[in-house]
């Protein structure tokens, strides 16, 4: 019996020492089957001191320690012995690679969710403080990311300890242990006493703020939401507004990137009045940032312009912040700003109303539209119908139409697909009349011929969706007969086309469009010299069975097909024989 016992933990041993590091890889994460079967005391006795020493391996196996121990508080008889936990995962967030030593600490603060208040302040607040005065930086770095875990459960000695230990470690001589003093400083702050804030902690971030290395500024931004949630208004005022003001200006573009993308959360937590006066100033400094990043970066922040404002309010803001800046971002040198720009600007259009996005927006709207870059015209194009739905139908079709039947043969076919998937928007909008006039040609005319297979594809099935919008009798009218009409010279690609375009309008004929108009041209294409073309017609005929009448079918359509099915392809002979099964 005592073999048996030992059995577990020796076939653990046995796997640890492999070469194979999956094999010591899969061991591990059997630990909680292993701890299972060894019992709570054995677990604590053997299994806790045998992973303690032999934390000595690869980082990936070390890494799979770290998270199997957050699970183990059970498996050691509970909270109360959960602290036999706390030696093997501060070995590990001594360790030098960074992903092994954040698992450590996340296991940990999972722990110290569980352990008795009094086992913080006797267990984990020891090993916090030797972790934050260890030699090694990598011991400091980990001890940032366990104060705020603790902070609110031990008492009021130790939280001043706590508090002077970590202001020591935002002084720390190595750049890694102030950036994570910094990445931790702001959950530390939202655990403390309002008056410990103000008084001990918001000058050690203060220090961070201004830290001579760039990636703790940067790390330091982020805590300015959590500084901000805690101060009145008058404080975030006068205490956060300063530092996000300096970070604007910081000479690290990486800084003042870092502002530009937590504006929307600032915004989130500070007063209106703060928003208004102190934070779209800086929004709209960054727009006009040196650095393309961070001007790209600010622009997408643009749909989140006071949001919580009323729609008067916000409107004035934008146009005396935002709008000034719009000319020359729609002219950018970069054509990554360019890419931003036209994928945000018009979903100020609804803010701003008709009369101003005529005067401010229509025209950035048109120059981005000619931009040089496929993908600002793409993203433009996308944003069609924000600006339609605010400035209207007449305006859409005397300024932007024309745009946009110029840019139908964009040399970039993603471009021309972009416009092929706004046809039903604008049809909508259009209306019949109009649609025939300056749209219904590029469908029916350019694109079903477009050398780009997905464009004839798109054209296909916006034809369908057109005559949904339209309905039959203009399909009579604008659509059947220049599909067709006669034409000795159709070149392959259209008259495959067409075959297609014929397929996906017959759910939507009559039976005198099926069989006056479609079907003629499907029989002539049966007969055509290309395998490809007679086989699709076939298909199509398939399709026409529904829609003609008997004397048809038996005197057309069979005859047709029973000739197909003849032929000497064999897609030809397969799917002609599908039909004439459903004859």
């Amino acid at each position: 019996m005592a073999d048996e016992s030992l059995y577990p933990i020796v076939v653990l041993i046995d796997d640890m020492k492999d070469e194979d590091v999956q094999m010591r890889l899969n061991s591990i994460r059997r630990l909680s089957t292993i701890a299972l079967a060894l019992g709570e005391e054995r677990t604590v006795a053997e299994l806790i001191p045998y992973l303690t020493d032999s934390l000595d391996d690869e980082d990936e196996v070390l890494l799979a320690v770290a998270e199997e121990l957050s699970k183990f508080v059970p498996l050691v008889g509970g909270p109360a012995f959960g602290y036999h936990l706390l030696k093997p995962l501060e070995q590990l967030a001594q360790v030098e690679e960074t992903v092994v030593r954040d698992k450590a600490v996340e296991s940990l603060a999972i722990i110290a969710k569980e352990l008795p208040d009094t086992h913080l302040e006797e267990h984990f607040w020891g090993m916090v403080n030797r972790l934050a005065h260890g030699d090694w930086f990598a011991s400091r770095a980990s001890a940032c990311g366990l104060f705020a875990c603790i902070y609110a459960k031990v008492n009021a000695s130790t939280q001043e300890k706590l508090r002077s230990t970590y202001k020591e470690l935002c002084k720390d001589d190595t750049p890694m242990v102030r950036r994570s003093a910094a990445q931790n400083i702001g959950k530390l702050a939202a655990t403390a006493n309002p008056e410990h804030v103000k008084s001990e902690l918001f000058p050690a971030f203060v220090g961070l703020m201004s830290d001579e290395q760039d990636t703790v500024r940067l790390l330091a931004v982020d805590a300015c939401i959590s500084f901000a949630k805690l101060q009145s208004k008058e404080e975030a005022a006068s205490l956060v507004i300063p530092q996000l003001q300096n970070a604007s200006k910081d000479k690290s573009w990486r800084v003042r990137y870092a502002v530009a993308e937590k504006w929307s959360e600032l915004q989130g937590v500070l007063h209106a009045d703060v928003v208004k006066t102190e934070l779209v100033p800086i929004l709209a400094r960054l727009l006009g940032d040196m650095e393309a990043e961070v001007r790209t970066q600010a622009i997408l922040r643009l749909p989140e312009v006071c949001q919580n404002f009323s729609p008067s309010e916000r409107q004035v803001i934008i146009t005396t912040n935002i709008l000034p800046h719009a000319s020359e971002l729609v002219a950018d040198q970069s054509q990554h700003v360019r890419v931003a720009v036209a994928s945000v600007l018009m979903s100020l259009a609804p803010i701003l109303g008709k009369q101003r996005s005529l005067e401010s927006l229509v025209g950035h709207f048109v120059k981005l539209l000619k931009d040089e870059y496929p993908e600002v015209r793409l993203n433009i194009i996308a944003k069609l119908d924000d600006l339609q739905q605010v400035i209207g139908v007449d305006e859409v079709a005397s300024a932007i139409v024309p745009e946009i039947v110029e840019l139908s043969e964009d040399p970039q076919w993603r471009v021309r697909l972009a416009i092929i998937e706004q046809l039903p928007a604008l049809a909508k909008s259009l209306g019949a009349k109009k649609f025939d006039q300056q749209l219904a040609p590029l469908i029916l005319v350019k694109w079903l011929r477009d050398n780009v297979y997905a464009i004839r594809e798109a054209a296909t099935a916006h034809l369908q969706k057109l005559v949904e919008i339209f309905g039959l009798a203009w399909a009579k009218t604008t659509v059947i007969p220049r599909l067709v009409q006669p034409d000795s010279d159709r070149p392959y690609l259209l008259r495959l086309t067409t075959l297609f375009a014929i397929n996906s309008l017959v759910p939507y004929v009559d039976q005198d469009a099926a069989c006056n108009s479609f079907l003629p041209l499907v029989l002539q294409l049966a007969q055509d010299h290309v395998p490809n073309i007679r086989f699709n017609a076939a298909k199509t005929l398939h399709q026409l069975i529904s829609k003609v009448d008997k004397g048809t079918l038996a005197s057309k359509v069979k005859p047709a097909l029973e000739k197909l099915h003849a032929d000497e392809d064999g897609d030809v002979k397969y799917f002609a024989g599908q039909a004439l099964a459903a004859c």
